[in-house]
């Protein structure tokens, strides 16, 4: 695609991958190309700190056997040679996507247009693998919740290049900052906020000003047995939880609990009533 474009003016790529995806039906679930069978043969994958029966038990009371996120675990994860190899593919997979990407940054390279070019990866949804004794997606844990975002952007200082941020950016901030990227203004309505400045500015004062906290969201899927509908409220430091179909809140302390562990909801420490109050 880059080789076709007009050569005179500004392109757009938009480049997206099956992996890491499992296959619905298959018992293989996940499936690398043949060439990359031999990528981590003799690595051993640790399992989680979560991934126990004893965080599975701590999960709400109608997290069951029933549950979709439970099922695939079964598939997937419920005993060790099985997990290896269900890891080890998806790592696998994991590594053609990034050869894939090296492959578009060489062709840049190539036209000379590499630092010329804003590249954004990230993706659609964490993955569980077998973290509170579940599979795939679809609740607001951090293993669900959380994906990756990577921002290559000629204007960057090279003190930034390289750095970590941990501010909050969401999927609604996506088309802003592409948007800006090519120098248009958002529209009026839409969500979101330009990335840009977190790495781009100077001033202490963009960072202060970003979202402190930010609400999630995910429908019921067939009936609340099989995937329930959850919602969250989620800060750096804490973490609510609210799972309409059930009534059921929890709360979680992100700093000292990042597992989300132990549910502090119905503690009576005047510290955590405040956050509830909060």
């Amino acid at each position: 695609q880059t080789m076709m474009r007009p050569k005179d003016k500004p392109f757009f790529l938009n480049t997206a991958f099956y992996a890491t995806h499992a296959k619905d039906g298959d018992k293989r679930q996940y499936m690398p190309q043949n060439a990359s069978m031999g990528w981590y043969a003799d690595d051993v994958i640790p399992n989680p700190p979560t991934g126990t029966e004893e965080a599975w038990k701590k999960m709400p009371y109608f997290f069951n056997e029933k549950n979709e996120g439970r099922a695939r675990w079964h598939w997937r994860y419920d005993n060790y040679t099985k997990r290896q190899t269900m890891m080890k593919n998806y790592y696998r997979m994991a590594t053609e996507v990034d050869a894939a990407c090296g492959a578009i940054l060489e062709e840049l390279r190539r036209q000379g247009e590499l630092d010329n070019t804003v590249i954004l990866f990230t993706t659609d949804n964490g993955n569980f693998h077998s973290e509170h004794g579940l599979a795939d997606k679809w609740y607001p844990h951090q293993e669900s919740i959380r994906v990756p975002l990577i921002i290559r952007d000629p204007r960057m200082k090279d003190e930034k290049r390289g750095t970590t941020n941990d501010e909050m950016t969401l999927n609604i901030d996506l088309a802003p900052t592409i948007l800006g990227f090519a120098g248009l203004p958002m529209p009026e309505k839409m969500m979101g906020r330009d990335i840009a400045p977190l790495y781009l500015s100077e001033s202490d004062k963009t960072s202060s000003e970003w979202r402190k906290e930010f609400f999630y969201e995910h429908p019921v899927i067939s009936q609340k047995t099989y995937i329930p509908s959850s919602e969250a409220l989620v800060r750096k430091d804490y973490k609510y939880m609210y799972w309409p179909d059930y009534g059921y809140e929890q709360l979680f302390d992100l700093v000292n609990d990042p597992g989300e562990l132990e549910d502090i909801f119905n503690s009576t420490d005047p510290g955590i009533v405040n956050i509830k109050k909060d």
